[in-house]
């Protein structure tokens, strides 16, 4: 409960003025109530009006994108950009092509952006994008037409010192060469002005398998320094089958850990001898098949319909790694019931405001997803600095700076949750921690 009179008091005007934006005054709600014990140390944040500015977006462009699809008709989505926050460098956030897209995921996914890259370590802002078109079941033909289409508006806005986007839920490799490409053609120059590049223009070993890795590491870091364990012969429940899935899957196992649920939108699989990560790859980044294929594929895997019921599984770690509030209070009890250890977010926001209340207070360990997941940005960033050096740099040596970076932020959030007298609450850690950079930063440049 929002008891600071200054940020009860910006909370509700942000209420008024997004009215219908659920999930972007979620996440600025779990971000102020984590910020009051710093807000009221420090009266210089009022005096600037911080908290009002942190909750504007520099600026949120919307506009259409009309493309034909393979049958000659035109199509007509909308497309987004918010750029949130540059007080500590470009604004920096990926682009989202799935059907739930709307202005207030946007926003949310932004303001979120903002504090994770400021965990980093980097000199990133935070910023965010996408559309609501919905790359599956489209041709090459077509995703490429569409992603022609959102780069000719969205290239006004964007570039190598300015915002640099990356993928994000239905933004993968392909989207991003099509994008990148019609950037290049309309502006006439090749600069590192979108992140998860294709290696023979650009990218960066690594990016691929950074938010699945590094959620990992800061899972293996927050296991040794909260509870003197490792990941070695737990069991993990894993949501979601799309890259940051596959990736964390693939690093629980090299740590010792065995991976038994994955899912799509469509249900679960449950594999008690552990899950084929093989199979999990042929059909998710070659068929682009469903995952209950996998079932057809491996015996003595089982598929349930209800994607949900995967939280039922009994497990040490689970790892929400689909979409923003997946794990509801339901599901949290039913991982508390059953004893798991700990939970870290892979995806965005996925966990619910009830489900994050009771983990804590049953003293299940909850890495949340601006620290946890920031893996992906960090290598983003660490592939622009590659990009503004025209070099490359071996897949060891970013995996090792990956690591650094989050076992760094593990350790930035743990001693900013004791700091405020809330030692081992992860979510008040991050918050704060990312917060004073940023507010720094706001507070240095002046007013505009």
């Amino acid at each position: 409960m929002l008891t600071n009179p200054y940020l009860k008091r910006v909370y509700e005007q942000t209420e008024t003025r997004n009215k219908t934006d659920r999930e972007f005054l979620q996440a600025v709600y779990e971000v102020f109530d984590s910020l009051q014990p710093y807000v009221e140390r420090h009266p210089e944040l009022e005096e600037n009006g911080i908290m009002e500015r942190l909750v504007e977006p520099d600026r949120m462009v919307s506009f259409r994108v009309a493309w034909i699809d393979d049958q000659g008709k035109v199509q007509v989505n909308r497309g987004y950009r918010c750029q949130f926050n540059s007080a500590i460098g470009p604004y920096k956030g990926g682009l989202r092509f799935h059907p739930t897209v709307t202005p207030s995921v946007i926003k949310f996914l932004g303001f979120e952006q903002i504090f994770k890259n400021s965990l980093t370590g980097l000199p990133l802002g935070g910023g965010k994008g996408g559309s609501d078109f919905d790359p599956k079941g489209k041709s090459d033909g077509e995703v490429m037409r569409f992603c022609q289409s959102f780069m000719t508006e969205l290239h006004r806005y964007i570039g190598a010192d300015v915002d640099v986007p990356a993928g994000d839920i239905g933004v993968g490799g392909r989207e991003i060469g099509y994008l990148f490409g019609q950037y290049k053609f309309l502006k006439n120059n090749f600069t590192g002005v979108l992140t998860g590049k294709g290696l023979a223009f650009g990218g960066s070993l690594g990016r691929t398998e950074a938010t699945g890795y590094g959620l990992l590491y800061f899972v293996d870091e927050m296991l040794r320094c909260m509870k003197g364990e490792t990941l070695a012969g737990k069991v993990v429940v894993i949501s979601g089958s799309g890259n940051v899935a596959i990736y964390a899957a693939q690093k629980a196992m090299q740590l010792g850990a065995k991976v038994v649920a994955m899912s799509d939108s469509q249900g679960y699989i449950y594999d008690p001898k552990g899950i084929d990560l093989a199979a999990i790859k042929q059909l998710k980044e070659v068929e682009r098949a469903r995952i209950r294929a996998y079932c057809d594929r491996v015996p003595g895997a089982q598929f349930g319909s209800n994607r949900s019921d995967v939280w039922k599984i009994p497990c040490d770690i689970a790892l929400p790694c689909a979409t923003q509030n997946e794990l509801d209070a339901d599901s949290a009890k039913a991982l508390i019931e059953n004893g798991v250890l700990a939970v870290a977010e892979g995806a965005n926001m996925p966990s619910t405001p009830e489900a994050v209340e009771l983990l804590l207070s049953h003293g299940v360990l909850f890495a949340p997803a601006k620290a946890a997941n920031a893996g992906g940005v960090a290598t983003s960033g660490l592939e622009m600095s590659q990009n503004s050096q025209r070099l490359g740099w071996t897949f060891e040596e970013v995996d090792r700076k990956l690591k650094g970076i989050m076992v760094n932020i593990f350790h930035n959030a743990y001693d900013a949750s004791k700091a405020c007298g809330r030692e081992g609450n992860l979510v008040v850690g991050a918050n704060v921690a990312g917060f004073i950079k940023v507010s720094n930063a706001m507070l240095a440049e002046g007013i505009f």
